[in-house]
């Protein structure tokens, strides 16, 4: 016998009338029969008297009664410990940009923190370049990085927002922009390009097929850092707008419109198997999939 078939039988012995019995469970008439009828079997004796008229409990349905009863109830009391012995607690570390940290999780943080007060949160910023490897060395519970472009079966992924990489230069037209019937023409505009990163390989990628060699006036690490650069007039940059638009240097730069087309970033949580099994991992990634769903 199992827990429901206890609750299906109390539920009778309260309203000793079947047809209500059945409502009450939500299950037809002939399925609380044979409910009752297994139970019997299982007792080896009868739990309900009934004719054409009336239900009545037997003197072992009435022993049967306190047994379901008294059964319930400590399953109820197991439950409600082991649940709360599963309670989210510990730690969760956590790794993004600066403008992932701005922009992407200042909502988050707060609903989880509202949520698992017990979790001890540990926020760590860095270049967006390095957040994949900082998970997948173990190093970081969870990270804010871009859909990476290899190695993603290493990996679990959440996309939240998409954003596109755009190409900026200083203010002044007459600085740097170098074009070519007003399109920028990348072989002769000095570039300051990430040292490493998804932004770095789609441009290098762009430029092999195209077969341009670039004029690199300088590499920097991070997105963040690219913009002012850009704004003292080193060359064009290449970064995601989000970051552009979170960036103090956002109105003293410009983007250039007519220049190549790379694929857009898609930013999201990453985090590996192994660590979405312990609960302060996984609930940060529930709420996040929640907000998603919300914001669609």
């Amino acid at each position: 016998m199992d827990t429901r078939e206890l609750e299906i039988c109390l539920t009778l012995a309260d309203l000793l009338h079947f047809g209500r019995a059945s409502q009450a469970c939500n299950l037809s008439a002939s399925a609380l029969t044979r409910t009752i009828q297994r139970l019997e079997e299982q007792v080896e004796q009868p739990l309900f008297l009934r004719d054409n008229r009336s239900v009545s409990l037997s003197a072992a349905g009435e022993q049967f009664r306190i047994y379901a009863r008294q059964t319930l109830q400590e399953w109820q009391r197991f439950h409600a410990a082991i649940k709360a012995e599963q309670t989210v607690a510990g730690t969760l570390s956590i790794y993004a940009s600066i403008t992932a940290v701005y922009s992407l999780l200042p909502d988050l943080l707060e609903a989880y923190r509202s949520a698992y007060p017990e979790v001890q949160l540990m926020l760590r910023t860095g270049a967006a370049e390095q957040a994949v490897g900082q998970v997948q060395t173990g190093e970081i519970d969870l990270a804010v990085a871009a859909l990476p472009d290899r190695n993603r079966s290493q990996i679990e992924f959440l996309p939240i927002t998409t954003t596109p990489l755009v190409f900026i230069a200083p203010q002044q037209p007459e600085s740097i922009a170098v074009t070519i019937e007003g399109q920028l023409d990348l072989a002769r505009a000095p570039l300051v390009l990430p040292q490493a990163g998804l932004s770095r390989r789609r441009l290098d990628k762009w430029l092999k097929s195209n077969r341009i060699t670039p004029n690199i006036s300088s590499e920097v690490s991070g997105n963040e850092a690219i913009i002012p650069m850009v704004r003292l007039g080193c060359g064009v940059g290449i970064v995601p707008q989000l970051v552009l638009e979170r960036s103090p240097f956002r109105d003293e730069v410009r983007i250039l419109e007519n220049a190549p087309r790379l694929e857009p970033y898609v930013v999201g949580l990453c985090s590996t198997k192994r660590n979405l099994q312990r609960s302060s991992v996984q609930a940060f990634w529930q709420l996040a999939e929640e907000q998603s769903r919300q914001e669609r």
